[in-house]
């Protein structure tokens, strides 16, 4: 018996689940198709949200920690603290997210398939058929990661550009929690950054290098001597995966089936940031599906192709960053003005962090810190 939906959607992670909230909300019957075992299974991203995607999207501040700056280390470790006044990064427990987003997916009248892989598709007139999971979809959408396998089935655009993350989650470290660390160092993380981050009751630990270079996770560790005591972690879990930095894919769909999130190649080149656009593209793609299949709209990925951002400036740096400069010529450049305001733009966009500010800003933590009770120190033992 085949089953039928308006939409089905492969993958089940920010994108996608976005895209099956809204297009559920809409009224349109929705099925999500992942092959994991449930939503917060193999994690692929280190799930740091900017503040753009909290002011467009409310989510649960209790699986978030805010952290309001960046501390950006030289190889020589020199460091360099970036700040914007009002801005901040949120931290998450990226599984339970993603347990999150599926719950108010399903909420919302979406039916969520884990363990369901997705296994090829046939595309019509009045819909694409797939025989292997027995349904039937009016629309189908490909969120389904940086090596989308409905791209590959249907001749859409992929993704040829990536890096290859790794990342380590474990016991809290005494790191200041005010910052996110990163580390410019082309001998670890050749073509990007390490980072430790002060993550929801754990640090994240991780390092990402444009292919065919590897990250150097070890590399880091040694580095992260310098700023808190390594000798004792206890790992908690592990992460891997590929972030795409070709910019946007094309074309992105059909007349019947279209693109969304890392498939897509919606993912800032610089930065590899891409959850935001990938909630708020996917909420958007539910839009344009919506419109079409019950109000004769437009064809939605033609529509899709014109809004999503092209990155042209960003796509320009990627091939800078591509060249690995370096550490000699990084130690140089770093905490020149230039390199800091290039820098505060990566990080924070327009918005500004002067020097007096910033030491005005450290100021008042250090003040709420005293004034707040004082937390239990936590032990790290030996795995």
């Amino acid at each position: 018996m085949i089953r039928k939906f308006d939409v089905v959607i492969v993958g089940g992670s920010f994108a996608g689940l976005a895209c099956a909230r809204t297009a559920a909300l809409r009224g349109l019957k929705v099925a999500v198709i992942d092959a994991k075992a449930e939503p917060g299974a193999r994690v692929c991203t280190t799930g740091i949200i900017v503040k753009e995607a909290c002011d467009d999207f409310d989510l649960p501040a209790t699986l978030m920690r805010k952290v309001r700056g960046v501390r950006l280390y030289a190889p020589d470790d020199r460091a360099l603290d970036l700040h914007a006044p009002g801005y901040f990064f949120q931290s998450t427990d990226t599984p339970g997210l993603m347990r999150w987003l599926a719950g108010e997916a399903e909420r919302a009248g979406a039916e969520l398939l884990y363990g369901r892989s997705y296994e090829g598709a046939l595309e019509h007139e009045r819909g694409v058929a797939l025989p292997s999971l027995g349904l039937h979809a009016g629309f189908l959408v490909g969120a389904d990661g940086a090596r989308s396998r409905v791209a590959e089935h249907f001749g859409l655009g992929r993704n040829r550009r990536f890096l290859a993350g790794l990342e380590i989650e474990c016991e809290p470290l005494e790191i200041d929690g005010r910052f996110l660390h990163c580390f410019a160092d082309s001998k670890i993380a050749p073509g990007y950054i390490a980072w430790a981050v002060p993550g929801v009751g754990l640090t994240q630990i991780g390092v990402a290098a444009r292919r065919p270079a590897k990250p150097d996770l070890g590399g880091l560790l040694r580095r992260l001597k310098a700023i808190c005591d390594v000798r004792e972690i206890r790992v908690v879990s592990r992460r891997s995966g590929l972030i795409p930095t070709g910019g946007v894919v094309g074309p992105l769909g059909g007349r019947r089936v279209m693109l969304i999130g890392d498939a897509a190649g919606t993912v800032s080149p610089v930065t590899g940031g891409g959850i935001h656009t990938a909630l708020r593209f996917g909420r958007r793609a539910a839009q344009l599906i919506s419109d079409y299949l019950r109000d004769r709209g437009p064809q939605p990925a033609s529509v899709f192709a014109r809004e999503v951002p092209r990155f042209r400036m960003k796509l320009a740096m990627r091939t800078l960053l591509d060249l690995a400069p370096p550490n000699v010529l990084i130690n140089a450049a770093l905490m020149t003005r230039p390199m800091r305001s290039l820098a505060q733009r990566l990080y924070f966009h327009s918005r500004g962090g002067d020097p007096a500010a910033f030491e005005a800003w450290k100021q008042a933590f250090e003040r709420d810190e005293l004034e707040s009770p004082a937390l239990p120190s936590t032990k790290l033992h030996l795995v």
